[in-house]
């Protein structure tokens, strides 16, 4: 075979995870087939690696194996002058394997969208719930947040029968609770919840920049950067604006 070809057949071998076919090229002395071959080797130990971080982000979820419906509930927007705070509650199958999920933060905004779409096709439910600006005015932001994972649990289409939350408990809730400290990047089901709420925040904020021009939505999510500050102090507030975080850059 040409060198193209073992190229593309071993790319096929690595897609497919037929991995043993790239044994036939092993013995192949040619300098092109055995770089190939090696390459073929960094890929699968690094594929390897990723199986294993992700099966250690699964330990909490099988502690609950005994659980029909075990969901990850996590938060998105606590801290920004703007928009609203967004919550997600996940149910992922128990057998799903979702490479390189990790916490939201950790992750570029590429490899979350692709993320989410992938969350989206494969989990058993997902539910979103959102605090307005005037509700966390109204309310304040830790009550907002605990009323918007309510609503996000209330939104899936099954009842979960646990539930992993990163590091709080939330009031008023009366299905068992898991609170786990820095649970986005321990927990896949959290983490897959950190996607969801995220890239679904991400897409509102983007949408909000096209109706406020002037304020940077698009890139700080609402955050106070500089240019958000900016345009607080030349536009004054939005009707996005949370009145409660934003008093000290107006008069």
């Amino acid at each position: 075979m040409k060198i193209g070809e073992i190229k593309a057949a071993i790319n096929e071998a690595f897609d497919s995870g037929n991995f043993e076919a790239v044994d036939a090229f092993r013995s192949d002395e040619r300098a092109g087939v055995i770089k190939l071959v090696e390459g073929f080797d960094k890929k699968l130990e690094k594929l390897q690696k990723e199986k294993e971080r992700v099966y250690q982000m699964r330990s909490y979820e099988r502690e609950y194996d005994f659980c029909e419906y075990i969901c990850g509930i996590d938060e998105v927007g606590r801290g920004p002058l703007a928009g609203p705070v967004v919550t997600a509650a996940v149910i992922l199958p128990k057998d799903c394997e979702i490479l390189y999920i990790n916490d939201s933060k950790k992750l570029s905004e590429k490899k979350r969208e692709e993320l989410f779409v992938e969350i989206q096709e494969k989990a058993i439910a997902i539910g979103i719930g959102m605090a307005s600006c005037e509700r966390i005015d109204e309310i304040n932001i830790l009550n907002a947040t605990y009323e918007a994972m309510r609503q996000a649990i209330g939104n899936l289409k099954v009842r979960p029968d646990v539930l992993l939350n990163d590091a709080v408990h939330i009031p008023e809730v009366d299905i068992p609770q898991v609170p786990i400290i820095k649970g986005d990047a321990k927990s896949v089901s959290i983490a897959a919840a950190s996607i969801i709420a995220k890239v679904t925040r991400d897409h509102m904020m983007v949408e909000f920049d096209k109706i406020y021009p002037g304020y940077d939505f698009a890139s700080n999510k609402g955050y106070g950067t500089g240019k958000h500050i900016e345009g607080i102090k030349t536009l004054g507030i939005t009707p996005i604006h949370r009145k409660t975080f934003v008093g000290n850059f107006v008069e």
